[in-house]
């Protein structure tokens, strides 16, 4: 397994130009006022996984986030969740993710939305976190890992980031009971950029890392994407980012969540002493 991730092969596939110009240009077509953006304009256009905001409030709660929380944001995109978690609930947050035109479009809808000085942005490599001297009471991870295959690294990372008593709070999408997962996806062409492992061999991943569970729990069902690519609006970052594409991705993605070849895992572990 590589030790760090394939920048290269991340910003080609989910990089794209004037990204902040793109969701602005496409809000207001819309007829928001983008002078005036709230969290909940902007969300569709941010919120960059599956469920959206509503399920990063539920993510959010089922940690117990409070105001003051430190939390490190690990593939956390153009920011929705970070900007979600520093508005609603009071938390400080440092986001890294290894696209670097998300960060810039992150940073820039960031300032827009005048919460500089509590959500940060850098480029950043979730196999190869950069954290020194820093201390951090959760990492928040948010559909982010599925082009990771090495999930043993992943979590050892994340726990050398914590230390005891603090929070993994994550969101991710794992293979089913039914094989094969069906492809395109929206992180992945093909089977060659996908890794996924069922939820018990995950949580064992986790647990073996250092971290004891509170909490584990499927989402399929209590977080469906769309079933069809006409019910995703024009300002929607899902299609701005996929273009054409959108309409395979979707109708796959409906069929691997009807057929349970991917499940939705919300879970939260705490950070052992051992």
């Amino acid at each position: 397994m590589p030790t760090t991730s394939d920048a290269r092969k991340t910003n080609t596939y989910w990089g794209r130009d004037a990204l902040d110009a793109r969701i602005l240009d496409a809000l207001a077509a819309a007829g928001k006022d983008v002078n005036a953006l709230t969290i909940d304009d902007l969300a569709p256009a941010d919120q960059f996984h599956s469920g959206g905001k509503p399920a990063t409030l539920r993510l959010a709660r089922l940690a117990g986030l409070k105001p003051g929380t430190r939390v490190l944001d690990v593939g956390g995109g153009l920011g929705g969740p970070a900007r979600t978690l520093a508005s609603e609930f009071g938390c400080r947050v440092t986001l890294v993710d290894l696209t670097e035109s998300y960060v810039r479009a992150g940073a820039a809808l960031t300032a827009r939305l005048g919460l500089a000085d509590r959500v940060t942005h850098r480029v950043g490599d979730a196999l190869a976190l950069d954290v020194e001297g820093q201390a951090f009471d959760v990492v928040w991870t948010q559909n982010s890992g599925m082009n990771i295959g090495d999930k043993e690294r992943l979590y050892a990372g994340f726990a050398g980031c914590l230390g005891p008593g603090a929070l993994l709070a994550l969101q991710e999408p794992m293979a089913g009971p039914v094989e094969p997962v069906v492809y395109p996806l929206m992180w992945a062409r093909d089977a060659s950029m996908s890794f996924l492992r069922v939820p018990e061999e995950m949580r064992a991943v986790i647990e073996a890392a250092g971290f004891r569970p509170r909490a584990w729990e499927d989402v399929t069902l209590e977080l469906p994407g769309p079933s069809a690519a006409s019910a995703i609006p024009a300002y929607a970052i899902q299609r701005i980012v996929m273009g054409d594409a959108l309409e395979e991705i979707t109708r796959s993605g409906a069929r691997n969540r009807e057929e349970r070849r991917i499940v939705m895992m919300q879970g939260v572990f705490e950070r052992s002493s051992a």
